[in-house]
């Protein structure tokens, strides 16, 4: 096999040639062999068929290429097999030509007597012609002959070319056996000792494989990555039934996070869990309860169970070891710098399910040493070729330069010394740039010793407006890491363009966007992030107390602790355990212009009582987020007009405001006291508030709103002791939160609140409940309102989808309201007797849960592919007189009648 693929590589680099801008990249020397790439940016053909059999029927037909054919269905490999029976000395349709030319890859299954047939030699010429572009990739498989037999064309060969007297032909057709027989592909008698069905199932895995690396969604402006993608997978060995860590390690910037990213995606569809735990470094090391929360993840993500909750890091060792154990699991850790952390997230190899695969990412290769990883794979910078095509792709929106400019992007790639994040910064910073800037940037470059990364990537931040550099700071000192919702609130509340801002940076690959359309954070490359904080530190190297922003723990602590703040400093995050609260807000308050403050207060303070609230809140602040506040209120000293937003998670606030004083804050738009002591709050004074967080406040017995609250868009009051609420001054809300508020009696909505789309209020007081005019209302969750007896709805509720109302005590219920429902469940609804559903009201319906429904009278329900009725098995229906289903799919109703 691996002389096939040898064999290949020649064929592979002789078909690249035939392009500029192809790149010649050897293949891996295991597993399917590499397909010969063009650039992502180029336009691929699309093809009807995944895959074009050749074959002997004679021979195969309703053995191994049906069985071969069936497999590949089955993985929905959509496969051309020709089925019927061919006469002797016929030729080959146009048609079958038009599906060779129309399939991507072709399996040619050599058998004894393929030979003996011209339609398979003619079918093999057009695929070998096919073969020779770059679009189309054939593979032989040496069913029962050897590839030396086709490729020296045996004496049983030449007999069938004399039979078919086509003297014209035979030179085709020897050329044609001879170059697929050079070919890798892949041989029965060499492969899982014979055994047709382990053959077939390699074929298949490893096709299936390339079919995924041509579909898979690799960045069109990262070069090289799909043969460094196969070379690692080649190494992970997947086909093998071993557990095995393979470690990628190699400088900053060099890609290691993208390419494990990529591996992970293309064969995760593989394994039965997976996690993928990026930063582990910084992570870790942010608090004492780093690695606890990484062992959450890893676990959380592999059994999708987001219930666990690990106590200490020696629980989760153990916990991993018997949870791991039952399923074959991918696992990633990107960033490692310590092999504490190895031992703790992938200690052993017998920690896991047998087929098991452990990708570890670290700059640090005695880390990987010490942990006793046998495969061990270097991140490769670009060749000159990849870089030149990298930056152009960034500087021209193309693969290779524009004309005058090929020598200068040659001088920027010989400079950027194959490291791809300088290639693109280096891009993007040139791009749409004249001949003589281009010059000039160069000479700047030269004056820059290569070693100095950070040096190199401060010509982006140059190009920058000032207040674009501004946030970029903000980002590269406090930001990076933060969910992007978050970063765009503190930078507003500073007064930036978050929004445009973050944009701009992100197009000069000064950040990236990462995660999905659902949780998005802010992150940015090590080296950039290092440039960033250097140009800080530059300026007062030796004294970080005149730094305009701080983040660095021990200078934090020294600064608060000898009271040297000083004016220059704008923004400030640490996390202490071994300041006194006390002292932290006495050492804060020397700093008049801190408009930016995130600190972590350690929780070994919450037991102690400050009745003295501290008074030294600088009165610039903007951004105040103190999780693990120690006293009860704000100080009155505080003038606070500033303020835009405050989070104050896990807090003893009581009240906001120290002696009860009301002050104003006009500019505050975001509130977070989650989990505090707090009881009541009065929205008059804060006018303009549009995000309200007291999820948690079990204390929270009264919410005053004494004035319209216009902007107010999302209320959280998960767990309050709330028995009243009134919201008809809010009519703006697009999400009520108001899960577990066991006391409430009463709730008050807004006659139109057009905007709502979430409303949960699960364990409720309510007896009835008036949900007025909520045409955008998406979903509603009442469940387990006990003594809830009436729901009234104004008029219809057309975008509703989910609908939970069980446990209640509902007697009936018109559904004509909710016409788009996805999901409803009634379960337990003890007292309800009738359901109000006309024929063709609920067409979208995918799931109704009616168990311990007792005393329904009639239901009518017509629902043609409800894909789950849930019932309980011994529920009696004794009530029930009249039951219409119209369920084509439904296939299990177990009433019991």
């Amino acid at each position: 096999m691996i002389a096939l693929i040898l064999f290949r590589k020649e064929q592979q680099q002789t078909k690249r040639s035939k392009t500029n801008l192809m790149i010649t990249i050897t293949p891996p020397v295991t597993g399917i062999p590499s397909m010969a790439s063009s650039p992502t940016s180029s336009i691929h053909k699309s093809f009807k068929y995944d895959v074009f059999l050749s074959f002997r029927g004679e021979d195969t037909r309703t053995n191994f290429v049906d069985h071969l054919y069936h497999a590949l269905q089955q993985k929905r490999i959509h496969t051309y097999k020709d089925n019927k029976k061919i006469k002797k000395g016929k030729k080959i349709s146009d048609e079958l030509i038009g599906s060779i030319e129309d399939s991507k890859f072709y399996i040619i299954v050599f058998s004894k007597n393929y030979t003996s047939s011209s339609w398979c030699l003619d079918e093999l010429v057009k695929i070998m012609e096919c073969h020779r572009t770059t679009e189309h990739t054939a593979y032989p498989v040496f069913y029962d002959v050897e590839p030396s037999e086709v490729r020296k064309q045996s004496r049983a060969i030449k007999e069938a070319f004399a039979e078919h007297g086509k003297e014209e032909a035979t030179g085709k057709w020897r050329e044609a056996l001879k170059e697929a027989a050079d070919l890798a592909g892949w041989e029965l008698k060499n492969t899982a000792n014979g055994h047709e069905a382990k053959f077939i199932q390699k074929i298949v895995e490893e096709l299936l494989l390339e079919l995924r690396s041509i579909s898979f969604n690799i960045d069109e402006k990262f070069v090289g990555m799909e043969t460094r993608v196969k070379d690692v997978i080649s190494s992970l060995g997947t086909g093998f039934n071993d557990v095995r860590m393979i470690g990628i390690k190699g400088m900053g910037g060099g890609g290691k996070t993208t390419l494990a990213r990529a591996v992970f995606d293309q064969i995760s569809f593989q394994f039965e869990g997976k996690s993928f735990v990026e930063n582990v470094r910084e992570a870790s090391n942010a608090s004492l309860s780093g690695l606890k929360s990484l062992q959450n993840q890893v676990l959380s993500d592999v059994t999708n169970d987001r219930g666990i909750n690990i106590s200490s890091v020696y629980e989760g060792v153990h916990i991993m070891k018997r949870m791991m154990r039952d399923r074959k699991v991918l696992v990633v850790l990107d960033d490692v710098d310590h092999v504490d952390q190895l031992e703790a997230l992938a200690g052993e190899l017998n920690w896991f399910k047998p087929g098991s695969r452990i990708i570890i990412t670290t700059r640090d290769e005695q880390v990987l040493v010490a942990h006793r990883v046998k495969f061990i794979r270097d991140v490769t910078l670009l060749s000159d070729k990849e870089a030149i095509c990298l930056f152009s792709r960034h500087a021209f929106g193309r693969d290779f330069p524009i004309q005058g400019y090929e020598e200068l992007s040659g001088q920027v790639v010989r400079y950027a010394a194959g490291l791809p994040l300088t290639i693109k910064v280096m891009g993007s910073f040139l791009c749409g740039k004249n001949e003589p800037e281009w010059v000039d940037a160069l000479k700047r470059l030269k004056k820059i010793p290569l070693a100095e990364t950070m040096m190199k990537l401060e010509l982006s931040y140059i190009g920058l407006e000032e207040d674009y550099k501004e946030i970029f700071l903000d980002v590269a000192c406090i930001l990076k890491g933060w969910q992007k919702d978050n970063a765009i609130k503190a930078l507003e509340s500073c007064g930036f363009h978050a929004r445009n801002g973050l944009k701009v940076l992100e197009q000069k690959s000064l950040i990236t966007i990462d995660g999905h359309s659902n949780y998005k954070w802010v992150n940015m490359h090590d080296h950039i992030e290092e440039m960033g904080r250097n140009i800080v530190r530059r300026l007062h190297p030796h004294k970080p107390h005149k730094h305009s922003r701080l983040w660095i723990n021990e200078e934090v602590e020294d600064i608060l602790a000898n009271e040297l703040g000083t004016k220059a400093t704008r923004c400030l995050q640490f996390y202490t355990e071994k300041l006194n609260p006390h002292t932290v807000l006495k050492g804060l308050g020397k700093m008049k212009e801190l408009r930016l403050l995130s600190v972590v207060l350690g929780d070994c303070f919450r037991n102690l009582e400050f009745n003295i609230v501290s008074p030294d809140f600088p009165d610039a602040l903007r951004y105040l987020r103190l999780n693990y506040y120690p006293y009860k209120s704000l100080p009155k000293t505080f003038q606070a007009n500033n303020l835009v937003a405050i989070e104050m998670d896990v807090s003893k606030i009581e009240q906001l405001w120290e002696g009860g004083e009301k002050k104003v804050l006009n500019k505050l738009k975001f509130l977070d006291l989650n989990r505090s002591m707090l009881s009541t709050l009065d929205l008059g004074l804060t006018p303009n508030l549009e995000k309200l967080n007291l999820g948690e406040c079990s204390n929270l017995v009264e919410l005053h709103m004494p004035i319209g609250c216009l902007k107010l868009i999302s209320i959280n009051l998960r767990n309050a002791r709330l028995r009243t609420l009134d919201l008809r001054l809010a009519p703006n809300l697009e999400k009520l939160i108001l899960v577990e508020c066991n006391y409430l009696e009463e709730l008050h909505m807004p006659h139109r609140c057009l905007n709502l789309e979430y409303l949960l209020l699960s364990n409720s007081k309510l007896r009835t409940f008036d949900i007025g005019l909520t045409p955008n209302l998406k979903y509603l969750d009442l469940k387990n309102s006990y003594y809830l007896e009436e729901l009234h709805m104004a008029d219809q509720c057309q975008k509703l989808t989910n609908l939970d109302i069980s446990h209640s005590k509902l007697r009936t219920l018109d559904l004509r309201l909710t016409p788009n429902l996805n999901g409803l469940d009634l379960s337990y609804c003890c007292k309800l007797v009738d359901l109000h559903t006309p024929i063709g009201c609920l067409k979208k319906l995918v799931y109704v849960g009616l168990n311990g429904c007792l005393r329904f009278k009639s239901f009518l329900f017509n629902k043609k592919d409800c894909a789950c009725y849930c019932v309980d098995e011994s529920l009696e229906v004794g009530l029930l007189s009249e039951l219409h289903l119209i369920m084509e799919s439904l296939e299990r109703c177990p009433f019991h009648l």
